[in-house]
């Protein structure tokens, strides 16, 4: 057996040092683009950070030699498994990742999905075996430096998160979290939250400001204890973890948020569900990303962040917003405009290749005229245009 104290703590490298931009690239849907057609966007829309949810072989071959670094995912479903040796560990990673290594940038495996603060109580207890097994099936394989393992948390995980300076992790969660921080503290990976702005203002429209949740002119809040000011949420959002970290024991801990967004669509009781509030969000969290600086907490720990999500995802179950958190349509262009380069113009769609063209005769077909495209679009943007 492995002791997990005796590891040396390696260099975070799981991530290129200058990235702050990722996205979530979710597939519970039956209209969207071949993943071969998913990679032409992503280059031409210049995302180079993606997460997935599971380890999709099919994803993972057509982003080989494409240079975009990819956090799969351990489905829930799959813990309690892994959790009972570290054989059954060993074989996932040997199938779903090494065996994709060195084509396929695989940099993360994040282990389960929202568990702890969950409804599934009996996932909190094998959580913490389940990603040690992980992570030793990665040592022995030499993969521990390049290949992070972690798991995100959601806002469930707090007792309280307002002001930031005042957030702690619940009691019940508590004893199931500081265990999984000392493991991840010992192997240097990151603390993943999912903040959602949106979700907040969705819940307590009536006492939040809808300018503050989408990084626009507003008062903002004064955290007295702190003596910090915010003028946006999700700086709040974020500096509420580093607090529960701190007051947890891990001060150092680094904070990336895993899952953020704005959905552009939602029922009658879901306040701000619009494309224009969308694509506020969007665009100014893109921008405020692009300066990689800190939070007021934590000015000096550069903020990252996966936006949710890439498409939007006609068959995801719950409110109609679960829908529609996408910045891309399954054609290729844009849901809204956040300065993003898509794949076909909205206005003008005869004059590009749609994915249901690849879907219906097969990627080899229109290879050469994707790639043709992707060149074509690398060459405006070189000449400005």
């Amino acid at each position: 057996m492995i002791h997990f104290s005796s590891f040396t703590k390696k260099v975070s490298a799981s991530h290129s040092v200058t990235w702050t931009y990722g996205v979530n690239y979710g597939r519970i849907a039956d209209n969207l683009p071949p993943p071969e057609g998913v990679v032409t966007l992503l280059k031409a829309a210049k995302i180079n950070h993606i997460r997935i949810y599971d380890a999709d072989h099919s994803v993972l071959q057509a982003f080989k030699g494409s240079g975009i670094e990819i956090i799969v995912g351990l489905p829930n479903e799959f813990l309690r498994d892994i959790s009972i040796g570290e054989d059954r560990a060993m074989n996932w990673v040997k199938e779903n990742v090494e065996a994709f290594l060195p084509g396929t940038k695989i940099r993360g495996i994040a282990v389960g999905n929202e568990i702890l603060g969950g409804t599934t109580l009996e996932l909190w207890e094998v959580l913490l075996p389940a990603a040690k097994n992980v992570y030793s099936a990665l040592y022995r394989l030499g993969l521990h430096k390049t290949v992070e393992v972690s798991s995100p948390h959601s806002e469930a995980v707090f007792a309280n998160s307002y002001p930031p300076s005042a957030c702690i992790f619940k009691p019940d969660v508590l004893p199931y979290m500081k265990p999984l921080l000392d493991f991840f503290s010992q192997i240097n990976s990151a603390f993943y939250i999912n903040a959602y702005p949106f979700l907040a203002y969705k819940f307590d429209p009536e006492h939040i400001d809808i300018n503050y949740a989408l990084f626009k002119d507003n008062r903002g809040i004064y955290d007295a204890k702190s003596k910090l000011h915010y003028d946006n949420m999700f700086e709040a959002q974020v500096d509420a973890a580093y607090f529960a970290l701190e007051k947890a024991g891990f001060p150092k801990m680094e904070v990336i948020v895993s899952e953020t967004g704005w959905a552009s669509k939602g029922d009658s009781d879901e306040a701000g569900a619009t494309v224009k509030n969308a694509k506020t969000y969007n665009k100014n969290l893109r921008k405020r990303l692009a300066k990689k600086k800190g939070t007021p907490y934590r000015p000096h720990m550069v903020v990252k962040a996966y936006i949710f999500a890439l498409f939007n995802e006609n068959l995801k179950p719950g409110p109609t917003s679960e829908r529609n958190f996408g910045l891309f349509k399954p054609d290729g262009s844009k849901a809204y405009d956040i300065g993003f380069t898509g794949l076909k113009s909205s206005a003008a769609t005869s004059s590009l290749l749609s994915f249901k063209d690849i879907s219906a005769h097969g990627w080899l077909r229109y290879s050469y005229s994707w790639v043709f495209m992707a060149c074509a679009v690398v060459l405006l943007q070189s000449l400005g245009l």
